[in-house]
């Protein structure tokens, strides 16, 4: 049976809630909760939820019934109370990380599901982080992760990621271009299983360019990438402007958006499916899926979050995982 680790993130955040409302349905896999179990206990008495947490243990079976969760217990640094960070807590969040790619590594899990972390606490307390994907390409070794959210059937990646906008254009390379269309195609073709992915490429300037009017990347940088990938097979369209890219007419007959940075092409896909979108990151040798929200510190513990996001990741993870 395929299970599935799902880390419950920064522990004063919704992770924990929204870990544990996974348990109010079945799932066609195991799901097992990485956190520590009193914290979980309390959150589920805090919520009023009625879970039976049930230790998990390597190579057992994980529960699959509604009203129950498997949990992998790993100890929070310090007492937590939901709103209230704590860095004595940022080496527990990265725990759950680690342990879960371990898992994933060794076969225990086939993918793994995260919910949202705090990327200040983790750096207030000394630990360089600068998010899910940048650790994640480091723990298990990966060139370089192409982040990638879904909502439905519109599938936007990322060439650059949490840049500041006057970074950008320095930033895209043809070698990055070239490496990022490799990783989209290939993990389009691997584990979504399209046969023949038609991707959307995004110019970097508005009306991509006006043939170098407004600017000469699109001429000087994407054109001769495109032509580059065209010829190991990958559909590369464009450079297209990215007001008009997003239309149903451009959209009909295309796998995936490639934008060139993170608010080019992110607004949209958040516009479409905010609250059901599902993080995705690509070029890893696991399957990694998390929500596309932050830790929603004031929501913690009030039972007012939702958790259509972290559902729709359990579920992608579990489709992706397929082989």
């Amino acid at each position: 049976m395929t299970t599935l680790a799902v880390t419950t993130g920064e522990p004063a955040g919704v992770g924990p809630d929204l870990a544990l409302g996974l348990a109010t349905r079945a799932w066609p896999a195991g799901v097992v909760l990485l956190g520590d179990r009193d914290l979980l206990a309390a959150r589920a008495r805090l919520l009023g939820l009625d879970v039976t947490l049930h230790d998990w243990q390597p190579g057992q079976a994980a529960s699959r019934a509604p009203g129950s969760v498997s949990v992998l217990h790993v100890p929070l640094g310090a007492p937590c109370r939901p709103g209230r960070l704590d860095t004595a807590n940022a080496p527990y969040v990265l725990a759950l990380l680690r342990r879960a790619v371990a898992g994933c590594r060794s076969g225990e899990f086939a993918a793994m599901v995260t919910a949202p972390v705090q990327k200040s606490v983790i750096n207030d307390a000394g630990v360089p982080f600068a998010g899910h994907t940048e650790f994640l390409a480091a723990e298990t070794g990966a060139p370089l992760p192409v982040m990638m959210l879904v909502a439905g059937s519109l599938r936007v990646a990322l060439v650059t990621t949490h840049l500041p906008l006057a970074a950008v254009p320095a930033a895209i390379t043809g070698p990055l271009l070239d490496a990022t269309l490799g990783i989209l195609d290939g993990d389009l073709r691997r584990r979504f299983h399209v046969a023949r992915p038609r991707i959307l490429v995004l110019g970097v300037n508005p009306h991509a360019g006006e043939s170098g009017h407004l600017g000469r990347e699109e001429i000087d940088t994407l054109v001769p990438a495109l032509v580059r990938a065209r010829t190991k097979a990958i559909d590369a369209v464009g450079p297209l402007p990215a007001d008009t890219a997003f239309v149903p007419r451009h959209l009909e007959g295309a796998d995936a958006v490639l934008a060139m940075y993170h608010d080019q092409g992110l607004p949209v896909l958040k516009h479409r499916g905010f609250g059901r979108a599902v993080n995705v990151t690509l070029g890893l040798p696991i399957v990694r899926t998390s929500v596309d929200h932050g830790t929603a510190l004031d929501l913690a513990g009030t039972g007012r979050a939702d958790g259509g996001s972290l559902a729709a990741a359990v579920e992608l993870a579990i489709d992706l995982s397929r082989p």
